[in-house]
């Protein structure tokens, strides 16, 4: 079982919401921005274009880290560079420390270990930032590996983290799943690497093809097995 970790299992929206508000009330931001709601608004649609930049190559990941707190401040006619900075560098800490999971993830992923599924983690996020995540929220008891981007040096959904992962857990494509709600760097990566795929569906999004098996809820798993 390989796993998508963001919006699969860690439930990147309320943790984000969570980790946003708490930085828009450290850095007094409220000075700049109506509000803690348009302040989590804006920075999310910064960042899934920053990232989406990020995963085609087009930026690195050190700029991404402060690029999007410098244009989300810009957005509110604020322009310093130093404290988008500190916020950025800020966030990575307080963000990965949230520990909120998708609904009933511990749940289906305490019925695989006891059916003796070997499971992985496989993610483009920061491998420093996923660590902590999967600290804080319990997750590591449950993964005999966790292999990020970084670590292979291949983003998703190119098929070479895909291969990387298949080497790293002695797997075979035809007896492994990729599990993701991303179309494209979970599903699509998976496909282009011969690995069948559960496409984690919640908001029941047209697709131009059909993944393997398709869910709305983590928990549906356990039909599919």
């Amino acid at each position: 079982m390989f796993f998508d970790l963001d919006r699969t299992l860690w439930d990147w929206d309320t943790n984000s919401v969570k980790a946003l508000t708490e930085l828009y009330n450290t850095f007094s931001l409220d000075k700049w921005i109506p509000s803690a709601v348009e302040f989590n608004q804006i920075y999310n649609t910064i960042n899934d274009r920053m990232w989406h930049d990020y995963q085609n190559g087009l930026i690195k990941k050190e700029e991404l880290r402060s690029a999007r707190f410098e244009a989300t401040l810009a957005h509110f006619g604020l322009s310093s560079p130093e404290l988008a900075l500190k916020i950025g560098m800020a966030y990575l800490k307080v963000a990965p420390r949230q520990n909120t999971l998708m609904p009933r993830t511990i749940e289906l992923l305490e019925y695989l270990k006891t059916k003796d599924y070997r499971m992985a983690i496989v993610t483009n996020g920061f491998a420093e930032v996923q660590t902590v995540k999967m600290d804080y929220s319990g997750l590591n008891a449950y993964f005999d590996r966790v292999i990020t981007s970084e670590s292979c040096g291949y983003l998703k959904p190119r098929p070479e983290i895909f291969h990387h992962a298949l080497s790293s857990m002695h797997a075979k494509k035809s007896e492994t799943l990729m599990i993701g709600d991303d179309w494209e760097t979970d599903i699509m990566g998976a496909r282009k690497a011969g690995i069948d795929q559960v496409f984690i569906n919640r908001h029941k999004a047209g697709v131009p093809i059909a993944p393997t098996f398709t869910i709305e809820r983590i928990d549906e798993l356990l039909h599919i097995l």
